[in-house]
C-alpha cells in the first residue's frame, strides 16, 4: 500500500502480483500529481477488499473480474451498497473486451470497464479523466 496524506484513495482488486506491481508503478511515475499522490490499497481477493473497504473511504475502485474467490462483479454490488464505497467510481478491468462483457460490467454498476493488457496511459488517462468528473 502507498499512503500518501492526500489525494484520491484507490482500491486496486487483482490477484495477480506483477499486475498490482504494474499499477502501483504507473502511479508513481504518471507525473500526475493527482495520481502520484493517492494512496492505493490492494487486494488480491474479494474477502481482502471486503477488509479495506470496511476499513477506508474510496475514490475509485479498480476491480478485475476473475478472482481466487468469486467474480469482481458480483463485488461491484457490494461496494454500491457501501458507505465507504458507495460514491467511488468503478472500473472493471478485464481481459474479456467483447461488448457483451462491457455491456456486463455496465449492468451490474460499474463506471468504466479497462481492457486488459493495458498501458501506462491508459491507466492515466482513464484515473485522470475519472478525478477531474
Amino acid at each position: 500500500m502507498t499512503v500518501h496524506e492526500k489525494g484520491p484513495r484507490i482500491l486496486l482488486v487483482e490477484d495477480e502480483p506483477a499486475n498490482r506491481a504494474l499499477v502501483r508503478a504507473i502511479l508513481d511515475r504518471s507525473g500526475r500529481p493527482e495520481l502520484e499522490t493517492s494512496t492505493l490499497h490492494e487486494a488480491s481477493t474479494i474477502g481482502e477488499a471486503r477488509s479495506v473497504l470496511a476499513t477506508y473511504p474510496l475514490d475509485i475502485v479498480l476491480v478485475d473480474v476473475r478472482l481466487p474467490d468469486g467474480s469482481g462483479l458480483d463485488l461491484v454490488g457490494e461496494l454500491r451498497a457501501h458507505p465507504h464505497a458507495e460514491r467511488a467510481t468503478i472500473v472493471i478491468v478485464s481481459a474479456s473486451v467483447l461488448e457483451a462483457d462491457r455491456a456486463l460490467a455496465r449492468a451490474t454498476g460499474a463506471d468504466a470497464f479497462l481492457a486488459k493488457p493495458f498501458g501506462a496511459s491508459d491507466l492515466t488517462r482513464l484515473l485522470v479523466g475519472l478525478l477531474a468528473s
